[in-house]
């Protein structure tokens, strides 16, 4: 596939594009800085600026394109990763301005491009757990996709605002739209750098929801999403099957989550972040665990 990356030269994206390109697949990675992956092809724009937008979408990806002499290729699918990638990077309402004016942006561009498959990054943060103010519970465990999203923060509250922009996008177009609720992304050189400090101290992955994603399966991801076709708009958990710390569901819970109601029985190192639907819908598979990492 000929694809449309933005966001390519972040800690998420370009794993994510790693893996795209090991598929086969072409990638024009449109951010502010190159993406230093080999084999991406890179693009400077600035995804609030609508017409930069329009532009990319319309784009040679390198020089080869121009010998067949038929005009600009189409591009046969959009990921879009690129945002202001948490608060306090950033000023609250510059943070909520970028994110959502820019996935406005891109999946505009996209379908006026004739672009049918989008997939943008959501965020675990949707759940209103991530950036509370002090401790907030979740309403349900495991935490899925039906889980109420009330965020407080700018961060969160533009992720919330980007999926009901893709949903009312895909209500018009029919177009195949999927946002991926992203939980912590963890690099492979991370897990002997973070891992020990945590593993045995559950309580600094409370608002993580103790679970993560290692960024090679976050890749996996996406590829699942761009080889998935008919669903219409859809949201995502995005984690690996097992929660980040040493101590078990029933221990994690007894300490953490007294009270909170259980909807179903959960495994004894089973993530509280549910990848359910994504196994279930596009047939993710993570193949990465922080036991076997370390």
């Amino acid at each position: 596939m000929r694809i449309l990356f933005t966001g390519g030269s972040g800690k998420a994206g370009r794993h994510a594009v790693q893996y795209l390109l090991e598929q086969g697949h072409r990638v024009l990675n449109v951010d502010l800085t190159p993406c230093n992956v080999p084999g991406a092809l890179n693009r400077i724009a600035d995804i609030t600026d609508l017409g930069a937008m329009h532009d990319a979408m319309r784009a040679y990806a390198d020089f080869d394109e121009l010998e067949p002499g038929t005009g600009v290729p189409a591009f046969d699918a959009v990921v879009h990763f690129a945002a202001v990638p948490r608060i306090m990077v950033t000023g609250d309402a510059e943070c909520f301005r970028v994110n959502t004016l820019g996935t406005y942006n891109v999946i505009d561009a996209a379908l006026k491009a004739g672009v049918r498959k989008v997939i943008f990054a959501s965020s675990e943060t949707t759940y209103g757990i991530c950036f509370a103010d002090g401790e907030r519970k979740p309403e349900h465990i495991p935490v899925d996709e039906a889980h109420p999203t009330e965020p407080e923060d700018s961060y969160a509250m533009s992720k919330v605002v980007n999926e009901a922009t893709a949903r009312s996008f895909q209500r018009r177009s029919g177009a195949d739209i999927y946002g991926l609720r992203i939980n912590n992304v963890i690099e492979p050189h991370e897990y002997a750098e973070m891992f020990p400090g945590f593993i045995n101290a559950p309580e600094k992955r409370l608002r993580n929801f103790f679970a993560y994603i290692d960024a090679r399966d976050l890749g996996q991801m996406v590829e699942c999403c761009l080889r998935t076709d008919g669903l219409g708009y859809e949201v995502f958990n995005v984690a690996n099957d097992t929660h980040s710390v040493a101590a078990p569901t029933s221990e994690l819970i007894a300490q953490f989550y007294e009270g909170v109601p259980q909807t179903r029985e959960m495994g004894e190192h089973e993530t509280f972040f549910t990848n359910e639907k994504a196994k279930r819908l596009v047939g993710f598979s993570p193949k990465y665990d922080w036991r076997s990492e370390l």
